[in-house]
């Protein structure tokens, strides 16, 4: 099953065009069964809301988790995917006086089985991310049994930070790959963390010329055995 967190950026490339049609064509090529989106702005491209649009070029099912408002327009998570959807639920991670943060919790069924997907973007501060893992914790990921994913754009580049070393004592040890800035990766922002897997058959970042120009991250993805 192939996992992937992408921050499109509002699909705004480094060129700084924004060119939805584009960043379809790198989530085409990730061939994601479930794929976090973040700062997804929920604008009109052709007619359509700006993820519908995403959803119908890459014949996935959409998931909307806006957190804010920003000009009048919904702005902030997304899932898509192509398994079915069971249960929905959305996280409030804000706090005062910084940047509203969210998350989208689901279950998901495939192949008979119940994923549990956490999707999320975290805030740029040290204080807001350890609160904000802290309230992500608290939902009860790890349960024996029980299979989940927690991924998203973490905002985290310092590897020691208090907030990692809560979810590795979580989740245990990732190797997560620098993602950002797209055109020469140095951070670590994005991830991926698993739990109740049999075996992690790759983690690996998209780097081809298309994903390093179409946003300012690029894709990590996860491919699991369960």
């Amino acid at each position: 099953m192939r996992f992937v967190t992408y921050n499109i950026s509002s699909c705004i490339g480094t060129d700084r065009r924004f060119d939805p049609a584009r960043t379809a064509s790198v989530i085409r090529s990730l061939k994601a069964d479930v794929l976090a989106l973040q700062e997804v702005e929920h604008r009109s491209v052709k007619g359509q809301d700006l993820l519908d649009y995403l959803a119908h070029q890459t014949g996935l099912m959409a998931i909307p988790g806006p957190i804010f408002l920003r000009r009048s327009l919904r702005y902030g998570n997304a899932l898509l995917t192509h398994a079915e959807l069971l249960k929905i639920q959305r996280h409030e991670l804000s706090i005062p006086r910084r940047e509203p943060r969210g998350a989208i919790d689901v279950d998901l069924k495939w192949q008979g089985q119940k994923i549990r997907v956490v999707a999320t973007h975290l805030g740029l501060s040290a204080r807001e991310r350890s609160f904000q893992v802290q309230q992500l914790l608290g939902l009860g990921l790890t349960p024996d049994g029980e299979r989940t994913v927690l991924m998203g754009d973490f905002n985290e580049w310092w590897p020691w930070s208090r907030s990692l070393h809560r979810l590795r004592g979580e989740f245990g040890r990732f190797s997560n790959l620098p993602s950002f800035p797209a055109y020469y990766p140095i951070l670590t922002l994005d991830r991926i963390w698993l739990h109740g897997y049999q075996r992690l058959l790759a983690m690996e970042v998209e780097t081809s010329s298309l994903a390093r120009v179409a946003s300012d991250h690029l894709p990590l993805k996860a491919v699991v055995e369960w």
